[in-house]
């Protein structure tokens, strides 16, 4: 068993990782597509941000969005929506994190379950953004696709191998 020093020092490194991991991944795993609006930008952010909330739990899920994807935003120009991001794919990490540890059934279904969460999580958030920064109830529209396409990426690669590493991490903690 780990000590809670060892707890406390496992837990930053791996918040940190998972940090990194969705930086890195919205950062340069990216398709910019030619739609209105804002919804343009194809990335795999959300794959290690899916795995941190699915294998890891909520808080891991929350501190890795939050900060990996907004900490994007204000390194690549889009500082301005830094804070909605924050706001918004933390809840994202936070939500599907929850469903993934709390609710029972076969787990495929339950990951299944906590990506359409967060997609809408997504689609709702930053369809208001837009509408706050740019005044415009119309054009947030041409966002949505791109921002289901994301999550709808994410989540097949994430599903099919969440209970891989869950199983796996399990392992190595016992040992």
């Amino acid at each position: 068993m780990f000590s809670i020093e060892q707890n406390k020092t496992r837990t930053l490194v791996l918040n940190a990782l998972f940090i990194t991991l969705t930086f890195l991944a919205t950062m340069f795993i990216n398709i910019r597509l030619p739609l209105m609006g804002n919804g343009g930008l194809i990335h795999l952010g959300n794959v290690p941000l899916l795995i941190a909330a699915f294998v890891f739990g909520k808080k891991t899920g929350a501190i890795a969005g939050a900060f990996g994807m907004a900490l994007f935003d204000i390194i690549s120009g889009w500082t301005l929506w830094a804070p909605f991001t924050f706001v918004i794919v933390g809840a994202m990490g936070y939500v599907a994190g929850s469903i993934a540890e709390k609710m029972p059934g076969k787990k495929v279904f339950v990951h299944l379950l906590a990506v359409a969460a967060a997609l809408i999580i997504k689609v709702i958030g930053y369809y208001f953004t837009e509408v706050v920064l740019y005044g415009n109830w119309i054009q947030p529209f041409g966002s949505i696709p791109g921002n289901i396409m994301q999550l709808v990426i994410a989540g097949m690669i994430v599903v099919p191998l969440a209970n891989g590493f869950k199983k796996r991490v399990g392992r190595t903690n016992s040992i």
